[in-house]
């Protein structure tokens, strides 16, 4: 049985349910990595210390606990890869490896005492609402079960690794992982290496372990339009700078934030003369790293900058030039027990197979089982494609609140920007649920859909419809990303606003319900 109580200020686990008061109010966050961390603080800068974060991993961190791989980094800058409410003027580099993010992360965990509200080791594979007492049961993988007023979902979109649909895949006798679970123990040292993918992670990965094997192939099914990303280190000095006079370290990170809104439209809008500027500086950068016309020509895309994810690097490109690095257009027909064998019948032999082969998309789907009001399934609610009011809320499922949820995925710019908007909002109507005494607050139907209908109009004027990419559904629709930028998403989805939620109240005086945990 698992009970709580707010003692002292604080949740503490295994004590006497009581009755839901301005002290007794379980929320759970489900996911401890940037949302769930930021959800956690502004919470308990909100007065609000009734909460659990449950996470299946042994550590916080998210995509920075799992991805470890040689190269890792975020491809968005420091100063604005960071919480506006915990910026750090510390950061090594223009744009932080992973090492540097987690660290930042447990940093401001044990900065803010979240590890007092965490469990880990804790999968939730089952969620129901309980209409009359306006309750959450979650269900754990390990069979116990946890009651909820509210829910914070922060489980992220891209967290389980996605392998290629290639026959054969189980039979290579080598040494076989995917960038997100590197495997540290194994030494790349004059080996032969085989790469599958170039999106964001083989960008990074390639031109960090080139130098340290023996052979490296990398196979490309679809090249990308790739950028400069003039990165560096900042000196000591400069540093020092930013620790003395926060306010510099706001306009460095506002000029960043702002850069990257100026910008977005060559990235997201299905605008060709736009899209040309784009590929102007990807093609002149092509040019600049490789001087093989052949191998140009191979590394050249043939759809529209932006369609795909633009992709961020100073050294990739430059890579195919060394001796040892070998790129790969032929398609694969199988993997076998030595290696990779191509369409046209070629076998190529491998002591070890790295998957850059990116995520399962998570935007769009339900984590898990999800049954709201009357038992509605949110697998039967997102049936006909993922709809939430403005990525957070969906009609049926009160007291609920997704953190980067369907349609908030930016294609231009820091995640955060929208992470913190969608915090700022479900704290709002946290506080609203607390001081009113309600028993839920569920987004109403026409409100959902109207918005819904708004965002998927926009969709035809955005480039990604114009190529085969992630960001698609199977028919072609997009639930992932946000047609637009950042500032008018932010603008219109920081505040909760009570007129577009049915707010109930209960039937009986909160103070003579009580609800437990078990």
């Amino acid at each position: 049985m698992i009970e709580h109580l707010e003692r002292d200020g604080e949740y503490v686990a295994g004590a006497p349910a009581e009755p839901h008061t301005e002290t007794n109010f379980p929320i759970v966050i489900i996911g401890a990595g940037f949302s769930g961390i930021g959800m956690g603080i502004q919470l308990k800068k909100a007065g609000i210390h009734s909460f659990t974060i449950f996470e299946r991993a042994g550590e916080i961190g998210g995509t920075w606990r799992d991805n470890t791989y040689p190269g890792a980094a975020c491809d968005v800058p420091s100063h604005a890869y960071s919480l506006s409410f915990e910026q750090n003027p510390n950061w090594s580099r223009r744009f932080s490896t992973s090492g540097e993010i987690q660290a930042y992360l447990l940093g401001i965990v044990d900065k803010w005492k979240l590890r007092e509200h965490m469990e880990f080791g804790v999968e939730i594979d089952e969620a129901r609402f309980d209409d009359h007492d306006g309750i959450w049961t979650l269900r754990r993988r390990d069979g116990q079960t946890v009651t909820a007023r509210v829910v914070i979902s922060a489980v992220g979109g891209l967290v389980d690794p996605k392998l290629p649909e290639i026959r054969g895949i189980d039979a290579f006798q080598g040494k076989r992982f995917h960038t997100a679970r590197w495997d540290h123990d194994y030494a790349l040292e004059g080996k032969r290496v085989a790469v599958i993918g170039t999106g964001a992670s083989a960008v990074q990965v390639v031109p960090a372990i080139a130098p340290r094997v023996k052979d490296l192939t990398v196979f490309q099914r679809t090249p990308a339009w790739v950028v400069p990303k003039f990165d560096g280190e900042y000196t000591e000095r400069t540093k020092g700078r930013f620790a003395r006079f926060p306010l510099l370290l706001q306009l460095s990170r506002s000029f960043k934030y702002w850069m990257s809104e100026i910008f977005g439209p060559i990235v997201y809008l299905n605008a060709p003369r736009l899209s040309k500027r784009g590929e102007r500086i990807s093609t002149r950068h092509l040019h600049a790293q490789v001087k093989d016309p052949v191998l140009r020509e191979k590394l050249t895309p043939s759809f529209q900058f932006g369609c795909k994810r633009m992709l961020i690097s100073d050294d990739y490109w430059a890579t195919f030039e060394r001796d040892n690095v070998h790129l790969e257009c032929t398609g694969i027909r199988t993997i076998e027990e030595a290696g990779i064998r191509t369409e046209d019948g070629e076998l190529h032999e491998f002591d070890a197979i790295v998957f850059a082969t990116g995520f399962e998309l998570g935007l769009s789907n339900a984590p898990f089982p999800i049954h709201g009001r009357d038992g509605l399934s949110l697998t039967d609610a997102w049936k006909d494609g993922a709809a939430a009011y403005k990525g957070m809320t969906v009609s049926g499922f009160p007291n609920w609140f997704i953190l980067m949820g369907p349609n908030t995925g930016p294609g231009h710019t820091s995640v955060l920007v929208f992470t913190e908007a969608q915090i700022r909002h479900a704290v709002g109507a946290i506080k609203k649920i607390k001081n009113e005494g309600l028993r839920y607050v569920n987004v109403r139907k026409d409100v959902q859909d109207g918005y819904n209908d708004r965002i998927q109009a926009r969709m035809p004027y955005m480039v990604w419809g114009n190529c085969n990419s992630w960001y698609l559904n199977p028919d072609g629709s997009n639930h992932s990303l946000y047609p637009g930028p950042a500032f008018e998403y932010v603008a219109s989805a920081c505040n909760f606003e009570e007129r577009d939620y049915e707010c109930a109240a209960f039937e009986a005086p909160v103070e003579d319900r009580t609800a437990t945990a078990a």
